[in-house]
């Protein structure tokens, strides 16, 4: 596609072929605070891959006006957190058109800010955030579409019912002539129910038939994100009665939605969808053991390459293979670059990262050391103090390598203790372990521009979950675009991106996190650190790793498998058909 090339559906087919994309989170431009981590931003990548390749697409989110929250630490490593209020009206457009849900048995109205996702060919992907902060709601439903992810299960539900519901609403206020509902995540699932109801005429008093069923069916597909059953959201019974409505509840129970006495929106998604995906291959393959009675395929996540690869990398790339943004496939063609052209991109990315370190926190790393980035949520299975497990074996390894540099950044949700004391042991063994040989930073307020530095920056991106809970991973896939290899447990993507000192390396599975750090500890001394000091070959392994991960794990493929086993099937496809039929009658 060039510049003037036709969007793979254009403008005029949103009366047919509209694709609405609904995400709890969507992390949508730097300034705005309305996401937490991984699922925010795939879902913004996917937007933006989206616009890029000109898809019929519209996305519903909340407007999280307090945002999620900005992080604090103390020099113990204990977490603080702080709102990150916005101005919506700085971004985005207020929309005149109001709808309402039932929440409690109380009218909430709703209003919705629009965003103008503009892709690389001028194509735009609305966004539309649905905001309750209206004088007609009480004191009460004003506050629901403020906090990502807070407040308790109450507030979870009650917000759920705005997305799913009241974003159903929304669209059709909007005229948007709907085929394919997306659900990321089962925080949308309620929007099954409200699309049942308009099936049965916009109330929840007939009994539904197959055939109605089948109907809601056939406009859903449902992407889950996690193989941890606790990350699958689910509610009491008192609660559905409460939130929802007794009969409302009655229909979800009738209809499989139960799940062990809970309300289970994952299981509501998967009874309502006719498509249904995990987020890698091995993802896939866990989800259809949670859930054997569905089937589950995998698409396997990307990244969006413009947004992700650093700015000397960028350059490097427009020279080399100056096509790479319209067709990120082209990054194959790198497999021959020279190989002191990349390490000079690269060493100016490092530069600018051990900058933002030392503005930061007044901390100046060498930036001839070989450094190591870990940068995730900080949940327990990612088991972010694995390094530390023999901290003179860690010591040792430093003064072998003539120095080394471990950077960290994550935040902990809240409410989860474990999280948050993970980041206080992590603190505590770089504050006791940290030497002339060995450096070790944890940065406060991980967020999209350290993450981006950080991706970037580093030497090796290190990622140590515990198997099999890490549904997929994005951050080794931006660093792979920027050239930077992975060192990690083969879970997630990384069991597709693996090509053994190509691409990165492996460690190798152990029966015990011991045997885990013990395998992790012999490929840093045996492989990784002697590479690192012959930088002609690092720099073939840079180059390999982009060439191979990231032309591939990128959201350019990743929207187009979409496009290819979701969407544009059934009744999209006979639609969309139907309308290039009637474009070609009327040339």
């Amino acid at each position: 596609m060039n510049k003037t090339a036709k969007p793979l559906i254009t403008e005029a087919h949103t009366k047919g072929g509209q694709i609405a994309y609904f995400s709890m989170e969507i992390a949508i431009h730097p300034l705005m605070p309305t996401y937490s981590g991984g699922l925010g931003v795939l879902a913004g990548d996917t937007l933006r891959s989206a616009a890029d390749l000109g898809m019929p697409v519209a996305a519903f989110t909340l407007l999280h006006r307090k945002g999620y929250f900005r992080q604090h630490l103390d020099p113990s490593g204990g977490q603080t957190e702080e709102t990150q209020p916005w101005n919506p009206a700085d971004f985005c457009t207020e929309l005149p058109t109001r709808v309402a849900v039932t929440i409690e048995g109380r009218r909430v109205t709703l209003r919705a800010w629009r965003y103008d996702m503009v892709g690389r060919f001028g194509h735009i992907v609305p966004i539309y955030l649905l905001d309750t902060d209206l004088e007609s709601n009480t004191g009460w439903d004003r506050g629901l579409t403020d906090h990502l992810y807070g407040g308790d299960t109450n507030y979870r539900f009650q917000q759920e019912v705005v997305l799913g519901m009241g974003g159903l609403r929304m669209a059709k206020a909007l005229g948007l002539y709907v085929d394919v509902f997306h659900m990321n995540e089962g925080h949308a699932a309620l929007l099954t129910l409200a699309l049942l109801e308009t099936q049965l005429g916009g109330g929840p008093q007939d009994g539904p038939t197959e055939s109605d069923i089948e109907r809601v069916r056939q406009r859903c597909v449902f992407t889950t994100h996690t193989p941890v059953p606790a990350g699958h959201d689910r509610f009491s019974v008192e609660q559905a009665i409460r939130i929802l409505g007794g009969d409302r509840t009655a229909r979800l129970r009738d209809l499989g939605c139960f799940h062990d006495g809970f309300l289970n929106l994952t299981m509501t998604a998967l009874r309502f969808s006719r498509y249904a995906n995990g987020v890698a291959l091995q993802h896939g393959r866990v989800s259809r053991e949670m859930f054997p009675e569905f089937n589950i395929d995998s698409i396997t996540n990307g990244v969006h390459a413009a947004t992700w690869t650093s700015e000397p990398i960028q350059h490097l790339l427009d020279e080399v293979v100056p096509q790479w943004r319209r067709d990120n496939l082209c990054l194959r063609n790198l497999i021959d670059l020279d190989e002191e052209k990349i390490l000079t991109a690269h060493a100016r990315a490092k530069v600018e990262l051990l900058a933002e370190v030392a503005s930061r926190t007044g901390q100046v790393l060498n930036p001839r050391v070989l450094t190591l980035g870990f940068a995730r949520r900080a949940a327990t299975y990612k088991r972010a103090d694995l390094l530390f497990t023999d901290p003179e074996r860690l010591a040792k390894i430093a003064k072998a390598s003539g120095g080394l540099q471990i950077l960290y950044a994550g935040k902990a949700h809240p409410q989860d203790e474990p999280g948050k004391a993970l980041i206080r042991r992590v603190v505590e063994n770089a504050a006791q372990l940290s030497n002339d040989m060995l450096r070790i930073v944890y940065l406060e307020n991980y967020e999209w521009k350290l993450g981006a530095m950080l991706t970037a920056g580093v030497d090796v991106w290190v990622n140590t979950p515990q198997r099999p809970y890490e549904a997929s991973g994005t951050s080794g896939m931006k660093a792979a675009l920027n050239g930077v290899p992975s060192l990690s447990i083969l879970d997630g993507w990384w069991i597709e991106g693996w090509i053994e000192g190509v691409t990165g390396w492996a460690i190798e599975d152990g029966a015990t996190d011991a045997d885990e750090a013990e395998a992790m500890y012999l490929k840093l001394e045996n492989t990784v650190v002697p590479l690192y000091r012959s930088q002609q070959k690092w720099a073939q392994v840079m180059r390999t790793t982009i060439a191979y991960n990231g032309s591939y794990f990128n959201t350019d493929r990743m929207v187009r498998q979409y496009a290819r086993s979701a969407y544009y099937t059934g009744v999209l496809l006979s639609s969309t058909v139907q309308l290039m039929q009637e474009e070609s009658l009327a040339r």
